[in-house]
């Protein structure tokens, strides 16, 4: 990584010829200015990673400069020089925003050590400057794809929310992207420069998730051989993401609650009160309501952390955005892997639109990796698609209750979860008095899925089916 030029303040030209000198032999590219004046405007022109100053200019004090250089480039390395060091002069300068304090005549060593150090800080902000910029690439509101009238709203609510502080909860199933719109609302947060934490609560054993959100400190239980600080600490002053909160356990949820109160907490181990100035966001896939009703989960947390809500529909919901999601996943997956698949065939299509999809986009990601993979022509044919029984039977679970029709008692499974398709269809298509439209509707699924799962499951029903707009024989 290539730095950016020191500047070298010193009204005695010797002196500035001098470290020019020195610096450069080293490899740094300098800046040279006579006085203070001069090197404000050259602080306005370029970017610097560090500045060299004498303590007595003429005209402008060193001193003064330095309040200076600290107001117009705040976090700017500023190393004082003089030939008149005191400790009083010392401390003046380092008060004065001053990294370190040079007494002239000065061994080289010791000012090239000090220019490394700042010249590392630089590398290292930048770095991290880029790594953040990296890790928040995904988490574009544009990412969020789909024209259903729902995403729509969902991407309005995200630019309305994010500008502000407001906590927000998110409540959906999982693969619905409940990560990506926390992405996107700290994206577009005035904390968008800052840290953006993530910690998924269910991932982590109970015993050493509060560890690992509130920090220790040493000697706090075995095998605490240092302070550590929690996430809360590595996010201040930007935002911290807890997906599936709901698999917290109650004792933390009640600390966790204190937190949100004011942002304060103590770390394990430990007595101190810290605060932080932390923006939360929480997911999860869980029946919350359901959760508080079983006690295992605080109906005061929850109304704490639901200032803002976020409910991202499931992708059977979405119609057509299934296959704008397809093509999506499509482009992505031949660039990665070096494919030419162009297309997806009507027969993928109508696959792609009759599945339920219990995982949600997640799933919908992982089927057409899969089809990018499996794939020799140059469209997507619906035998590289997986015939969704595992998955058809993952929903039907969900739908499971002592209302459902019963499944038959004897046959295979699959003979099972035919019936019980056909069953369902035949008896929405009574309910709705034969009109294909209200039955897609009470079926969640559009008229052209629904006329792909008649034909094949050899559905016909007597009579005719009015569409709405025309008349077609079952």
């Amino acid at each position: 990584m290539k730095l950016p030029p020191l500047l070298v303040v010193d009204d005695e030209k010797n002196m500035r010829l001098s470290l020019e000198t020195v610096l450069r032999a080293e490899g740094y590219d300098v800046r040279l200015a006579e006085s203070a004046e001069s090197a404000i405007k050259l602080l306005g022109e370029e970017e610097l990673f560090m500045v060299i100053t004498d303590a007595r200019l003429g005209g402008i004090s060193g001193y003064e400069f330095l309040k200076e250089a600290a107001r117009r480039k705040p976090g700017l390395p500023v190393l004082m020089m003089t030939a008149y060091a005191t400790p009083k002069l010392a401390v003046e300068a380092i008060k004065s925003g001053a990294i370190d304090y040079l007494a002239k005549p000065f061994d080289p060593d010791e000012l090239l050590h000090a220019v490394a150090r700042c010249a590392e800080r630089h590398r290292l902000l930048a770095e991290n400057a880029a790594l953040k910029a990296r890790a928040g690439e995904g988490y574009r509101l544009e990412h969020i794809i789909g024209d259903h009238q729902k995403v729509r709203e969902l991407r309005q609510l995200i630019q309305t929310v994010a500008p502000t502080d407001a906590t927000v909860l998110i409540l959906g199933e999982s693969g619905t992207g409940k990560e990506l719109i926390a992405g996107a609302i700290h994206s577009l947060s005035r904390r968008n420069g800052q840290a953006y934490v993530r910690l998924n609560c269910a991932a982590i054993p109970e015993t050493l998730l509060e560890s690992e959100l509130f920090g220790y400190e040493k000697g706090a239980f075995t095998g605490a051989h240092r302070m550590k600080r929690g996430y809360v600490e590595e996010a201040d002053a930007g935002t911290i993401f807890l997906d599936e909160i709901g698999d917290m356990s109650r004792p933390l949820q009640a600390k966790l609650l204190r937190f949100l109160e004011d942002g304060s907490f103590t770390r394990v181990g430990g007595t101190q009160e810290l605060r932080v100035n932390v923006r939360l966001i929480a997911a999860t896939n869980r029946n919350i309501v359901d959760a508080i009703r079983k006690h295992e989960f605080r109906e005061d947390l929850f109304h704490r952390l639901n200032v803002m809500q976020f409910r991202p529909p499931p992708l059977r919901d979405r119609g057509d955005d299934i296959l704008q999601l397809a093509h999506h996943f499509l482009r992505q997956f031949c660039l990665r892997l070096g494919r030419t698949i162009h297309r997806i065939s009507e027969p993928a299509k109508s696959a792609l639109l009759a599945h339920s999809w219990p995982g949600n986009v997640r799933e919908l990601r992982n089927v057409m990796e899969r089809a990018v993979i499996l794939e020799t022509a140059e469209e997507v044919r619906a035998a590289s698609l997986p015939d969704f029984e595992v998955e058809s039977r993952l929903r039907l679970g969900d739908l499971g209750s002592e209302g459902n029709p019963a499944f038959p008692k004897s046959g295979s499974l699959s003979e099972a979860l035919l019936q019980f398709e056909r069953e369902q269809i035949l008896s929405a298509i009574k309910r709705s008095g034969g009109n294909l439209a209200k039955t897609a509707a009470q079926l969640d699924l559009s008229r052209h899925a629904l006329r792909y799962r008649m034909s094949r499951l050899n559905l016909h029903v007597e009579g005719n089916i009015d569409e709405g707009t025309d008349q077609t024989t079952g």
